[in-house]
């Protein structure tokens, strides 16, 4: 039986209808947490549904993380559901790939308001949670491996989660009085649906690559020689949320078999 550390608890995970997100959902659901599960894509229903039928305490909430009502409304209803929020996976994310030639001020926009506009949102509201219950709370914020080193073509990308970063360190030291940390955490190749169109868009631009054959050839470089899964990052995340990582706050952590070591 998984040892239940997240009884009791509320976990709120946006951009969990598929992917790394749905991977963490289910991960603090299994450790009893209740997961509220946030994201635009109907799948959310499916996913919360899932852990649901498997015994676990979920909620779907279709939410617009660069909306500041539906975010907000997204922690009261949490709030309201299960009496409080105790960690707040900022896990929404979106990516573009285009010459800088073809780079649209629309595609710019779109990608720093759901990577980086998001997170802060979702930040905000859920220390005002976290305070309002007197919660020494865990908020968790999605970066990259472009948090590290900005990749070819991506420049709006890199900016978003560069952002991130320092999102994440400023808030750490306005919080840490409060015994609320703020960490992210920083996936290198993942396989998910994102990393599907990664392949493609890449592919195309980088060269006569067919399907597969550049992820293929970048997990090769990888030091531990594969292709990260969900359950990397969720592992990760279930120790900065837990009470062993009280004294870890301002940090981006990369889980991506050594990719980047820094």
């Amino acid at each position: 039986m998984t040892e239940q550390r997240y009884a009791g608890k509320t976990v709120v995970v946006t951009g969990a209808a598929r992917g790394i997100g749905r991977g963490i959902a289910e991960r603090f659901a299994g450790e009893g947490a209740h997961v509220v599960l946030a994201d635009l894509d109907p799948a959310v229903h499916e996913a919360a549904d899932h852990i649901t039928s498997g015994g676990g305490s979920a909620l779907a909430v279709p939410t617009d993380v660069t909306d500041p009502a539906q975010v907000n409304a997204l922690y009261e209803t949490a709030e309201s559901t299960f009496g409080g929020v105790h960690v707040s996976v900022q896990n929404a994310g979106v990516i573009s790939i285009h010459r800088l030639a073809d780079l649209t001020e629309r595609d710019w926009d779109r990608v720093m308001a759901v990577n980086t506009k998001g997170v802060f949102l979702c930040a905000q509201a859920a220390a005002a949670a976290m305070r309002r219950q007197n919660i020494r709370g865990r908020i968790l914020n999605a970066a990259s491996g472009q948090s590290r080193q900005g990749f070819v073509h991506t420049p709006h990308y890199a900016a978003s989660k560069f952002g991130v970063m320092g999102i994440t360190q400023s808030l750490a030291k306005e919080l840490a009085p409060e015994g609320i940390t703020v960490n992210a955490y920083a996936p290198g190749i993942v396989g998910s649906d994102m990393w599907d169109y990664n392949d493609r868009a890449w592919g195309e631009l980088l060269g006569d690559y067919g399907p597969g054959e550049l992820m293929k050839e970048w997990v090769a470089g990888i030091p531990a020689g594969r292709a990260g899964t969900p359950d990397d990052i969720a592992n990760v995340l279930l120790f900065l949320a837990g009470d062993a990582a009280e004294y870890v706050t301002g940090q981006t952590i990369n889980i991506d078999g050594g990719m980047f070591m820094s």
